[in-house]
């Protein structure tokens, strides 16, 4: 270790849960340049999770895509093959990223397994989850290799209109980067992925780890849900919006008693928990003990950003399994996580928190 990095560490020793910016204005220096002195300590397993304090056993390892996020939202109805006067804004984003970092802002331990490339995009991607509390010691750095970019474009209401992604950094990750870090994901409390992994990667980390490992996924899309719905009975909770559902259950959904059929089929197939995500109308959950819940909060009046909900709903899920939570209570934290998502420009909401949630539950509880 060098000096600076010593001194870093001793402060953190005796006040573990100090912020970056706390640290910088004791030492005289940026808080990016804290924020690197931390990475460097991570990198050399001195300092692991956000807190700095290794709860060994308790964390969550995220397994998944991490990207930039351009998002562009119009003012006016979009006018189709012309220039539309908007808003833009850019972020870290990819579904497991997300997750990771909505689970970190909640005070959770995770570590994140993802490729990046090794250009400006890679720089802003590792800071940022760095300056989130994400353990970023175990990613793939593929040089020559851009690193994945989702762009959006929002409505005037702040509902997605079209979006494009390019996640092929994260098909360079391979079955043997990911028995490299065996010991890493054995040891964590639950995993969570998403269905970019390379086929071969996602297949082997069902086989490996769904036996002793509860292990979530988030679908993201009609296309990457198709992907694993032959898998879909590995996995221990999953998170499909209402057309993934159709396509993990190979129905068409018309009507309640659809969705409650279609859930069921993909019950059957051996995952344990489902929740559906509907939207404004809330979520139904469903589970092979015979279980079911439907439930909704107010929503919101002006929403902003539609993009991060469901991997702020998400990590709510994971942040409740991990503490223990009831299902009522569970539902209640992922419903007003997607509401403090949706109330702010960025992907991620910068606010998040228990006490966010909490406040959510008292002023939107139908």
């Amino acid at each position: 270790m060098t000096p600076r990095e010593r001194e870093i560490l001793e402060i953190i020793r005796k006040k573990p849960t100090i912020e970056q910016s706390e640290l910088a204005e004791m030492l005289g220096i940026t808080r990016s340049s804290v924020a690197v002195h931390i990475a460097n300590l991570q990198k050399k397993g001195c300092l692991l999770g956000r807190g700095y304090i290794v709860n060994e056993g308790n964390y969550v390892v995220g397994i998944g895509a991490a990207n930039v996020d351009v998002h562009g939202r119009s003012k006016k109805a979009i006018s189709l093959h012309d220039s539309n006067p908007g808003h833009m804004n850019t972020s870290s984003g990819g579904v497991t990223r997300n997750v990771s970092e909505n689970f970190a802002r909640l005070g959770g331990d995770v570590k994140l397994i993802t490729a990046v490339g090794d250009d400006v995009y890679a720089d802003k991607i590792m800071a940022e989850c760095i300056s989130a509390g994400i353990d970023m010691s175990n990613i793939l750095k593929v040089k020559n290799h851009a690193s994945s970019t989702y762009i959006s474009v929002l409505d005037e209401k702040g509902d997605m209109f079209v979006a494009l992604s390019d996640m092929s950094v994260l098909h360079t990750m391979s079955v043997d980067f990911l028995h490299s870090k065996n010991n890493i994901i054995k040891g964590s409390r639950l995993i969570t992925c998403d269905p970019g992994l390379p086929p071969a990667v996602m297949e082997e980390i069902l086989n490996l780890y769904s036996g002793t490992i509860p292990i979530f996924v988030d679908t993201v899309s009609k296309a990457y849900a198709s992907t694993i719905s032959g898998l879909i009975g590995k996995f221990h909770t999953a998170k499909p919006n209402l057309m993934e559902t159709e396509v993990l259950s190979g129905m068409t959904i018309r009507n309640k008693t659809d969705l409650y059929k279609a859930a069921d089929k993909i019950l059957d197939k051996g995952l344990k928990r489902i929740f559906v995500s509907l939207g404004a109308d809330g979520c139904l959950y469903m589970d092979r003990d015979g279980n079911r819940i439907e439930r909704k909060l107010r929503p919101v009046e002006n929403m902003v950003n539609a993009t991060g909900a469901g991997d702020a709903f998400t990590a709510a899920l994971i942040y409740s399994y991990v503490n223990g939570f009831d299902i009522d209570k569970t539902i209640d934290y992922a419903l007003a996580a997607g509401v403090a998502a949706v109330s702010h420009e960025r992907t991620i909401n910068p606010n998040m928190s228990v006490s966010l949630l909490e406040k959510i539950l008292k002023e939107r509880r139908i």
